[in-house]
């Protein structure tokens, strides 16, 4: 049974093995634990009959005007299960009262976002790859 939560009190490093495939340099589990604690709110989803995380999405916030979801993810054994969609509907409804509420993505997943209300824009960002890995 997949539950969904807010409460990191229960969750470890061990819960965390699988994220971010394909990912050239990605985070250790210890780095993925510490960016989870790090964020203003966290959505995860939680298989009990596994004790493992299998989804998650954060956000970082000003707890005021504005808020940034900088990773959805979801194991790929459970994609296209509504994994992603559940978490992404309850961090939208999470900041509903905040004016701002942004995301950058690739633009072949824009369509994605755009079934929650979401419409495309135009930005810019740095990415240090040779960092990607938190260390």
């Amino acid at each position: 049974m997949i539950e969904y939560t807010t409460d990191l009190s229960a969750v470890n490093e061990h819960m965390l093995h699988g994220f971010f495939a394909g990912w050239p340099n990605p985070p250790s589990t210890s780095s993925h634990m510490r960016i989870l604690k790090g964020s203003y709110l966290v959505w995860l989803a939680i298989d009990t009959s596994a004790n493992r995380v299998v989804g998650f999405i954060n956000a970082i916030s000003d707890g005021v005007l504005c808020a940034y979801i900088p990773l959805l993810e979801v194991l790929p054994a459970y994609q296209n299960t509504g994994i992603g969609k559940e978490l992404v509907a309850r961090m939208l409804d999470s900041f509903k009262n905040m004016y701002m509420i942004d995301l950058l993505c690739d633009k072949k997943l824009q369509s994605y976002y755009a079934k929650f209300g979401m419409i495309s824009a135009t930005g810019a960002f740095v990415r240090n790859y040779d960092r990607q890995n938190c260390e």
